[in-house]
């Protein structure tokens, strides 16, 4: 890795090394808050945007130029992955992602292909060299991809879910088909990650946004050794961040799967990953301050801050993805304000 990428703030953050400041990006720093998106997004529809890797390398390059964030990630989603399996994904505008033929008994796992994202996601490492060329040499750029259980309830619920009927009647009712389920989408993650790295990233971040529905027990038993199995299989090469929501109560659950860094939500304290055994600790602003008066959201992230004083391996983020209608002007301060801490 060059001197510069490996020295940069956030990489020295990643790794719980000291650095003047807290290094900042935000989850979906590139999205529909900000004009310029809108503008490359009125091209084409959600998914193209995601597999046209020029306009992806676009908005990605775009996101970190206007904030001046510490970190680009790259523009993507976390289920396109799940299309070359066999499943059929739409985006419906105004209701997210829907699939079609969810998977919800052994014979629909059974019939799930087995493919190398290196070869039926080539547009990802397309968008990762057209990023990776024109982006800032000290400035690191993040790949990512959904966690198992995520994806697994995604591919099950067929869209989004409240009390995830079907994914926990499959997990709780037939060990062997989760299993099964478990087993094929952790081995398309890790290939993902790994195509990621070779095609040019310098961190991955592995998303469990739906995890939080899971008691402890069931995390530990059903969840946990697929996500081991996952970033064991990039350990060493990235700093592995690992983020889910509603997680409170499965912290120390999720440290042992040993990731780089531990994401944490806007319900759960900053302190708290450190306190679990992380070396360092990403988050964890709530995203909906941003709609406050800016004051209120200096002040906010100033608490985040002194959350963090005096720790190594900080790394500011938002307890979630920046929202809709996010006033770009507060992003923009909060990040003036992280940097000239």
């Amino acid at each position: 890795m060059d001197p510069k990428l490996h020295n940069s703030i956030f990489l020295k953050a990643c790794r719980g090394e000291a650095t003047d400041r807290a290094p900042i990006w935000l989850m979906r720093q590139a999205g529909r808050y900000m004009p310029e998106f809108r503008e490359i997004r009125a091209k084409t529809d959600f998914l193209g945007l995601c597999k046209t890797p020029e306009l992806a390398a676009q908005v990605t390059l775009d996101a970190q130029r206007i904030l001046g964030v510490d970190a680009a990630i790259l523009f993507a989603d976390l289920l396109p992955i799940l299309e070359p399996l066999g499943l059929k994904l739409t985006y419906e505008e105004g209701e997210g992602p829907r699939i079609h033929n969810p998977v919800r008994d052994a014979a629909a796992i059974d019939a799930l292909r087995d493919e190398n994202p290196r070869q039926s996601m080539p547009f990802v490492g397309d968008a990762i060299r057209l990023i990776r060329r024109d982006l800032p040499g000290d400035i690191p750029l993040i790949g990512f991809a959904g966690a198992p259980f995520t994806l697994a309830a995604y591919a099950i619920e067929g869209g989004s879910s409240r009390n995830y009927i079907h994914t926990k009647k499959l997990m709780l009712g037939d060990a062997g088909a989760w299993r099964a389920l478990m087993q094929h989408l952790t081995r398309q993650i890790s290939e993902y990650l790994n195509a990621q790295i070779e095609w040019g990233v310098q961190c991955v971040q592995l998303f469990d946004s739906w995890v939080g529905c899971l008691s402890p027990e069931d995390y530990r038993d059903h969840v946990l050794p697929y996500v081991k199995q996952a970033i064991d299989s990039v350990r060493g090469k990235v700093p592995v961040i690992y983020f889910g929501t509603g997680t409170a109560t499965l912290l120390e659950l999720m440290m042992q799967a040993r990731p780089d860094v531990l994401g944490i939500d806007w319900h759960t304290p900053l302190q708290r990953g450190w306190e679990v055994g992380a070396k360092a600790v990403q988050g964890n602003l709530d995203p909906v301050c941003l709609f406050a008066p800016r004051e209120v959201v200096l002040q906010k992230a100033r608490t985040v801050l002194q959350a963090a004083k005096g720790r190594t391996g900080h790394i500011f983020n938002l307890g979630h993805g920046i929202l809709p209608q996010t006033p770009v002007d507060n992003v923009k301060a909060l990040v003036e304000l992280v940097q000239g801490a």
